[in-house]
């Protein structure tokens, strides 16, 4: 396994963005510009400043990636402070809903990367990305408001996850895309390249998360 080295670049970022294939898609208002290079050796390196000189190579940054671009706001220099801050909130929140600990966390990780500030360009809001009419619907009335995101967002999904049977993957399909898409396909996952991704990333962090 390559190395994973940290150049000047704060812990909180690293640890978000380990990953950015599975984080592709949080926001065109990151704090900093991240960076990732590879050495001939298989070395990775992140950092929030160009590396000069020879025998690296840049892989990935985070404003070419498009997922980005779907937020107007987030905070990912935070996310290892607020998962630490929120993991209780969630985790009762998930007891209180029947859902694992570990499905809720991996939505909220999806989602929002744990700020409960974030804001998508098409108006979804908080932790779990309620958008403002299924808020309303499962009695959230302030979307800022971590408690209420998370309670209306876990309804949402249970109320989900019962409706397809409790086919984990429709569920997360129906929660990004709409449970009519998944219907107009046949109770399939949407053709969807967002709405795909969005899937196997939830369930990546699923697994790990029980892991």
């Amino acid at each position: 396994m390559a190395a994973t080295v940290n150049r000047g670049l704060n812990g909180a970022m690293l640890c978000g963005l380990l990953l950015p294939g599975l984080f592709a898609g949080w926001s065109a208002c990151v704090q900093a510009e991240i960076y990732k290079y590879e050495d001939r050796f298989g070395n990775v390196y992140f950092t929030d400043e160009p590396m000069k000189g020879v025998g690296v190579r840049l892989t990935w940054r985070a404003s070419d990636d498009p997922w980005y671009r779907q937020f107007t706001r987030i905070n990912l220099n935070d996310y290892e402070r607020n998962r630490k801050r929120l993991t209780p909130l969630i985790n009762a929140v998930a007891r209180e809903a029947g859902l694992p600990s570990a499905l809720l966390h991996a939505v909220v990780q999806a989602e929002s990367a744990y700020d409960p500030e974030a804001l998508s360009k098409k108006g979804a809001r908080g932790l779990m990305q309620l958008m403002p009419k299924t808020a309303e619907a499962y009695g959230v009335y302030d979307s800022w408001d971590p408690k209420q995101n998370l309670t209306g967002g876990a309804r949402y999904l249970n109320q989900l996850i019962e409706m397809f049977d409790q086919d984990l993957s429709l569920a997360l399909a129906a929660y990004n895309a709409g449970e009519n898409a998944v219907k107009r396909y046949g109770n399939k996952i949407p053709p969807y390249p967002e709405t795909q991704t969005y899937v196997e990333r939830v369930l990546d962090f699923y697994e790990k998360n029980r892991g």
